[in-house]
């Protein structure tokens, strides 16, 4: 904005400030028509104004605006033709540095070349010296080795002559050597190899008889084996015999695993019912020891049901396996039944009783039946066991057994530990006194050891005579000998 838009504006403000004067000092003489038209002129007046500031200002603005392009283009007009004077002159600059640089490229070239051509022919000329130079020296050596040569090889001919003949000689004295030798070893060889020949004949003919002999053995011992199987399996066919065979085995487990006053056998666990079962555990009363609570076991083995079923299943008769499965388990069954009306009467005996099966084969089965053993168990209390569980059974058993007896005995222990502190404060006042009387040995010990050496001290100047002649003179045995003695002893 020019100064002159600034005095123009300062004055139109100045005309609008005179004229609300005039307006403020008139206000009370006129009436309000007035001034509603004096307001209007002056609202005119000051639009026009305002049009008129306005269109001279966009005026001046433009012909501002097209002077200052102007003046630019004629700027960037200058400013382009002075930037190409300038890259002209450098263009022009570095074409005659460039040039000049090529011919001194060119100078240095043909510099080195005229080098290079000199130093090659320097070169030429010393290599062909020296090879003139090596092969003087190789023809000298090459001479010097063909006569070395020729007198290493006559040398070493005359050398070979002579170790050729030394070694036939040593040869054939080895030979001989060999040859009275080998002779010798044969003779040694065949007189040991008759020797142990003859030795193991005889060892293998022993050895062989002995086989003979024990074969003859092992005929009659198998002999008796089959006597025995046939023996068994007539036990086995028998039902009474078959049922006193497992009565034997149930028999030799309670001796192994219990003492004879922990079980009794034929025992009548209901008084005066007449029924007695095989074996029957004691375990200890709460009230008289002399009233034991009885544990009934008894033995059963149904081999044929247990035969027909292990037969049908290596037929693979499934049909045959479920038949035998179901009378084996209402065998099962039924003597369960029987033992826990026979024999069971708590308190008189335990709320169970023991089906024992005397094959792990056989109680195997009878545990692989679903939910047979847990319906025992519920409704006859009969718990099955073969060999292995019912040998568990009474190991834990007798450690209860051993636990009551520990605990029937424990005021005995008691006593014997009371006796026992009482001998070992005696000991300790032992101990005292033998104390008091090795100090004491101690101390005349020391005593004599003082007493030996102002000895030793006062005979220092004496000769000493050699020990037997001091045995013989003192009499009785040396000392030296005295503690060999004890030594030894």
């Amino acid at each position: 904005m020019t100064q002159t838009h600034f005095f123009i504006l300062l004055f139109a403000a100045l005309i609008v400030v005179v004229l609300q004067l005039v307006l403020l000092l008139r206000k009370r003489g006129n009436d309000g028509s007035q001034l509603m038209q004096i307001q209007q002129e002056l609202q005119r007046s000051q639009q026009q104004a305002g049009e008129r500031i306005e269109r001279e200002l966009r005026e001046q603005l433009q012909s501002t605006s097209l002077a200052t392009r102007q003046e630019l283009g004629g700027n960037f007009t200058q400013f382009q033709q002075a930037l190409s004077t300038q890259l002209t002159s450098v263009a022009t600059l570095q074409n005659s540095q460039i040039d000049g640089f090529a011919q001194q490229l060119a100078k240095l070239n043909e510099a080195n070349a005229q080098q290079l051509e000199a130093m090659r022919q320097a070169i030429a000329q010393q290599a062909q010296t020296g090879r003139e130079e090596q092969a003087a020296a190789l023809k000298r050596f090459g001479d010097t080795l063909n006569q070395s040569l020729a007198a290493l090889t006559e040398s070493n001919a005359q050398r070979m002559i002579e170790v050729r003949a030394t070694l036939e000689a040593k040869i054939k004295d080895l030979q001989t050597d060999n040859g009275t030798r080998l002779e010798e070893m044969r003779k040694t060889v065949d007189e040991k190899l008759h020797a142990t020949l003859e030795q193991r004949l005889g060892e293998s003919f022993k050895l062989v008889s002995d086989r003979l002999e024990k074969v003859h053995q092992g005929l009659g011992e198998m002999q008796q084996l089959a006597i025995g199987v046939g023996d068994l399996k007539r036990v086995l066919t028998n039902v009474k015999t078959r049922g006193t065979w497992g009565e034997v085995q149930l028999e030799m487990l309670l001796e192994q695993l219990l003492t004879p006053d922990q079980y009794a056998k034929n025992v009548e666990t209901i008084p005066r019912s007449g029924a007695r079962v095989e074996f029957a555990v004691k375990l200890p009363g709460k009230d008289d020891a002399n009233h034991p609570v009885w544990m009934p076991i008894d033995a059963k083995f149904p081999k044929e049901q247990y035969e027909r079923l292990a037969d049908a299943a290596e037929h693979a008769d499934m049909d045959g396996v479920t038949a035998a499965g179901r009378e084996l388990e209402t065998v099962i069954r039924n003597e369960a039944k029987k033992i826990a009306e026979k024999y069971l009467s708590p308190p008189l005996t335990t709320d169970f009783a023991i089906l024992f099966l005397p094959t792990e084969g056989l109680y195997a089965e009878v545990m692989r039946r679903p939910g047979l053993a847990d319906e025992l168990q519920r409704n006859c209390r009969v718990s099955i066991a073969g060999p292995s569980t019912l040998s568990a059974l009474l190991n834990s058993l007798q450690m209860g057994f051993r636990t009551l007896a520990l605990e029937k005995r424990s005021s005995e222990v008691w006593q014997v530990l009371g006796a026992v502190k009482t001998e070992f404060g005696k000991f300790g006042d032992v101990l005292a006194a033998t104390k008091t009387t090795l100090e004491r040995a101690a101390k005349n010990i020391e005593q004599a050891e003082t007493r030996t050496r102002q000895m030793s001290r006062k005979l220092k100047s004496v000769e000493a005579l050699p020990s037997d002649a001091a045995q013989q003179l003192l009499g009785g045995e040396s000392l030296d000998a005295s503690l060999d003695t004890s030594d030894d002893a």
